[in-house]
């Protein structure tokens, strides 16, 4: 059995960052900065950024406020969507109630749906996201950031210049390079830190609200890791990797249990991983407007058809962190990631030649033991 590392310090103060953040958004707030909410990867955060504003993620990863949300929404929709819902009805989110504009991108139905509920209690700005990653849907989305641009200007009372958004990108993609530096200490054999640890640093960044701060640290903490992996009892076993919804809400009985059950997750695909800073902006381009377009649509996601750069991105991390199985985590009435993992897993099990499961789950514990057993099949057929 993999037994899981203790948590230094530092891991600690990742794993506790959304909370930590919140009396600082409150600071932030009364300091006059504004505050952004998003719920989602393809969010331009530099817009935000080049005009001094700071953002937050409002994405839900609680069971608790589903019950209020479900007043008003349908019982059978995505827990993520009901959650995040349930604490703007009930108040109960910091992030959003100091939010100044919450931005939505159109990547499901529900979530459409849901901006719109939102709207009756916040200023909601919502971004039409095309489905294709071709030139046309690059226009589309380019077309859609400056009208973005156009709408913190007017709101705020603010000129964005382009050299600014240059700035903010070139902030940007050095996080994002750090992150990935970070991601790819798990290459190594044996794994330098548990899973479990790894996602707690992912899902932390996402609350630094200062990117001064998300950089400095997250250097300092992949620093940290080349300097004492000899020190410490290194995780080893079974190398997976995690794919599929964000699972933030399913953390604790997903990752905690296969890590539980022997293997090691050395890899998130998913949104709380790679697909958000697998490659850089073009800091370069003339225009950078095109440049931010061109990058936020090559993401990798189940709402695009067809979704090649998500399977090109999977391939390669197969590879790259010699990966023993996949893992799919699909949040139950997802309905593009539902339908796409059959593709999935059809091309890890023929193309890959790697075993792969594919689970439902939602933010209830009523699965857990469920989730366990196969689980524990998946390692032992590994």
């Amino acid at each position: 059995m993999n037994r899981q590392n203790k948590l230094p310090e530092k891991f600690a103060e990742f794993a506790g960052q959304r909370k930590a953040s919140f009396l600082k958004v409150k600071e932030i707030k009364e300091q006059g900065i504004p505050v952004i909410g998003s719920y989602c990867t393809y969010f331009p955060k530099e817009i935000a950024m080049a005009m001094g504003a700071v953002t937050v993620g409002l994405c839900g990863t609680s069971e608790e406020p589903i019950k209020e949300a479900q007043k008003d929404l349908p019982k059978n929709l995505c827990p993520l969507i009901q959650s995040s819902y349930g604490f703007a009805k009930t108040d109960t989110c910091p992030y959003f109630y100091f939010s100044d504009l919450v931005v939505g991108e159109t990547t499901c139905d529900g979530k459409k749906k849901m901006f719109e509920f939102l709207g009756r209690i916040k200023d909601v700005h919502v971004m039409h996201l095309p489905d294709v990653q071709d030139e046309f849907g690059k226009q589309l989305w380019k077309a859609e950031i400056i009208r973005l641009k156009d709408r913190l200007e007017e709101k705020f009372h603010v000129q964005i210049s382009d050299e600014s958004v240059r700035q903010a990108v070139r902030k940007n993609n050095q996080i994002r390079s750090a992150l990935k530096e970070f991601c790819e200490l798990m290459k190594q054999e044996p794994a330098p830190m548990s899973g479990y640890e790894l996602f707690q640093v992912l899902y932390g960044s996402w609350f630094k609200l200062y990117s001064d701060e998300i950089l400095t640290e997250v250097q300092n903490l992949t620093e940290y890791i080349q300097k004492e992996t000899q020190k410490r009892k290194t995780a080893s076993g079974l190398r997976i990797l995690i794919t599929g919804c964000p699972i933030g809400g399913v953390v604790d009985k997903v990752v905690k249990t296969i890590e539980a059950c022997g293997a090691t997750v050395v890899a998130f695909e998913n949104c709380n991983g790679m697909k958000a800073f697998d490659r850089i902006v073009d800091e370069e381009t003339e225009d950078i407007y095109e440049a931010l377009a061109d990058y936020y649509l090559q993401i990798g996601c189940s709402v695009m058809t067809p979704d090649r750069n998500r399977m090109t991105l999977l391939k390669d991390m197969i590879r790259e962190y010699r990966i023993d199985g996949v893992i799919e985590v699909v949040l139950t009435a997802c309905h593009t990631y539902m339908i796409e993992s059959g593709i999935v897993g059809q091309m890890v099990k023929e193309e890959c030649q790697i075993p792969y499961l594919c689970l439902e789950t939602d933010y209830s514990q009523a699965d857990t033991g469920q989730l366990k057993t196969r689980m524990e099949a998946f390692v032992e057929m590994l």
